[in-house]
């Protein structure tokens, strides 16, 4: 139970109940429907939804496969590419991707090739009983990788590959990072997070520390001085502050910290849900507690944001998610007051009207209210500063919140690499994090190498 929200009651329905409302966003293909659906992609030389994916999955080949009924072909392929794909098909932007891209958008029909259900298809019908890549001849290097998600299981997973041995160190008591904690139940469903992540550990010669935190119990310096090099995973673990009085009181919390009790439940009719919920944010995480929130028996959920429909990060899919899910959305309105009642408790938000006024964001002077007995932010994420907070680590450069790399992913401490959300530049996709740790494993595999030959 998260503690600011025990003043909340539970939901009325059953734990069987609320379970119907949290099964696949999206169902799988059928054979018959991948078929069909194969069938309809031209194979294009040069094909647009392959230059445009993060991962470089080799789209039109792995539906060739599909259409000449070579499933794991198609698999392999895919995840040759993207050892996560199962979970990239279930959570991957492909409307702004390789969907969009696809040519089908320009023809008479208007409608792109299903591309992610098809990935899906093939690596959910896969019959590979071995792990399908097997490890080339022992380095004998090892490797130290902070952070289990995305970006951190990839690396470790091509460095294995490679023949290296991996120590990855994790903070929290499961693997998978995001895809675990962070994503919104409907759309990785059936512990699907864990699966995938005892697929990747097959391959052997990763070894998984839980309850490891950097800045914590584990040092950089000490990472450094024990391993050939280390790859900092590290996500974005700070939740921003809106800077308001009150943010501390019962009933406003991160967005991320209720979704990562939504997604351990194992009884969702404990969970505490407001009747009235507010939602300040506009990325994909603000949909995904807003869309949730209201799944779980809220009888009104409103989305604000500070800009318009246009500006906001969460695609115009993710909108229409929420907007069949009953979701208020109020935009053109900036946060200015937490409302408390009595006893110290949320019981709404005070808004001012924003608009643009020579491409600058500013107040009208205008405010409304809205009631509200719990506040969710999902205003963005910063990187926990606690994890950088060694000698060592306090010279990694940054820009912004986020670490410094060259185009190898390297720190400008020598034999540190760094990946995923907490690199810059970045756009917060788990493909792009899974693609971020692929190839910072062969840089980190060739110039651990480069020093042995150079000696």
């Amino acid at each position: 139970m998260i503690a600011t929200l025990t003043h909340l009651p539970q939901p009325k329905a059953t734990n069987a109940e609320l379970g119907e409302h949290f099964t696949d966003l999206a169902p799988p293909l059928t054979a018959r429907q991948a078929a069909i659906e194969s069938a309809r992609c031209l194979y294009c030389y040069d094909a647009p939804c392959t230059r445009i994916c993060p991962s470089e999955i080799d789209v039109a080949s792995f539906i060739r496969n599909i259409h000449d009924h070579n499933v794991n072909g198609a698999a392999v392929g895919i995840l040759k590419q993207n050892i996560l794909g199962g979970s990239c098909s279930r959570v991957c932007p492909t409307e702004i991707l390789c969907e969009d891209a696809c040519v089908r958008n320009h023809d008479a029909e208007g409608q792109p090739v299903k591309i992610g259900l098809l990935q899906r298809y093939a690596l959910d019908n896969m019959t590979i009983t071995q792990h399908p890549f097997q490890r080339a001849p022992a380095t004998g290097k090892k490797i130290a990788v902070v952070g289990a998600g995305p970006a951190g299981l990839s690396c470790a997973h091509r460095l294995a590959m490679l023949g290296n041995e991996v120590v990855i160190y994790e903070a929290q008591e499961k693997s998978g990072g995001l895809n675990e904690y962070g994503i919104a139940r409907y759309k990785l469903t059936n512990d699907f997070a864990q699966k995938e992540v005892e697929f990747l550990l097959g391959i052997g010669g990763i070894e998984v520390r839980h309850g490891q935190k950097l800045g914590a119990n584990v040092q950089l310096k000490d990472l450094h001085a024990q391993y050939d090099a280390v790859f900092l995973g590290l996500g974005l673990g700070a939740s921003r502050q809106l800077g308001l009085t009150g943010e501390d009181a019962p009933g406003l919390l991160a967005a991320v910290d209720y979704i990562a009790e939504l997604r351990q439940a194992s009884d969702l009719s404990k969970l505490p849900v407001p009747k009235r919920a507010i939602v300040i944010g506009a990325g994909n995480t603000a949909i995904d507690m807003a869309v949730q929130i209201q799944r779980l028996g809220a009888e009104e959920v409103t989305l604000v944001y500070r800009r318009g429909f246009g500006d906001m990060s969460a695609t115009r899919h993710e909108q229409d998610i929420a907007k069949a899910n009953q979701v208020r959305m109020r935009t053109w309105a900036a946060p200015q007051q937490v409302l408390l009642d009595g006893d110290g408790k949320v019981c709404g938000m005070r808004f001012e009207n924003t608009v643009l006024e020579n491409g600058r964001l500013v107040g009208t002077g205008i405010t409304f209210e809205l009631p509200a007995d719990a506040v969710f932010k999902a205003i963005g994420q910063s990187m926990d500063g606690a994890s950088l907070s060694d000698a060592m680590a306090s010279t990694i450069a940054r820009e912004g919140d986020k670490i410094h790399v060259d185009e190898h992913y390297r720190t400008v401490v020598p034999g540190v690499y760094a990946g995923g959300d907490c690199v810059a530049p970045g756009q917060d996709l788990t493909v792009q994090a899974v693609q971020h740790g692929k190839l910072a494993a062969q840089a980190i595999h060739h110039d651990i190498l480069s020093k042995v030959e150079a000696a």
